[in-house]
C-alpha cells in the first residue's frame, strides 16, 4: 500500500531553547510506519539542532536546503545543501543554521533491530 503524505499540513512545532522548528512526517499515526520516524527542520540565525546519542537506533540528518555547521565528533564541517552525517547507536551530532536562507534538513530515526 502507498501513503501519500502531504508534508506542509504537517503540525510544525517551534522548539525550546533555540532549537528551531519541527514536523513529523512520517510516523506510526501518519503513515503506519512500524519501524521508523522521519521528520523535517527548520533552522533560522542562530539556532542549533542536537541529535540526542540514542542507544540501539541508527540517525541520518540530511540537508535538503540552505547552508549549515556540522559538529561531529569536536570538529566543525561546512555544509549545504545534499550534505549529510550517519549516526550509529549512541553516536551525536549538531547542525547550527549558516547563511543567509533557512536550513531544512530531513531527519531519520530508525531503532536497531534484533536479528
Amino acid at each position: 500500500m502507498t501513503t501519500f503524505i502531504d508534508t506542509t499540513q504537517c503540525e510544525k512545532i517551534t522548539l525550546d531553547g533555540n532549537r528551531g522548528q519541527i514536523a513529523e512526517i512520517a510516523n506510526r499515526d501518519l503513515c503506519g510506519a512500524e519501524n521508523f520516524v522521519g521528520a523535517l527542520r527548520w533552522l533560522s540565525d542562530g539556532q542549533r539542532f542536537t541529535a540526542e546519542a540514542l542507544p540501539d537506533t541508527f540517525q541520518v540528518l540530511y540537508l535538503m536546503e540552505g547552508e549549515g555547521v556540522i559538529t561531529l565528533n569536536g570538529k566543525e564541517y561546512p555544509v549545504g545543501k545534499g550534505s549529510g552525517v550517519y549516526l550509529e547507536p549512541r553516536e551525536t551530532a549538531s547542525i547550527a543554521h549558516a547563511g543567509a536562507a533557512t536550513t531544512k534538513i530531513f531527519h531519520l530515526v530508525v531503532p536497531k533491530q534484533n536479528a
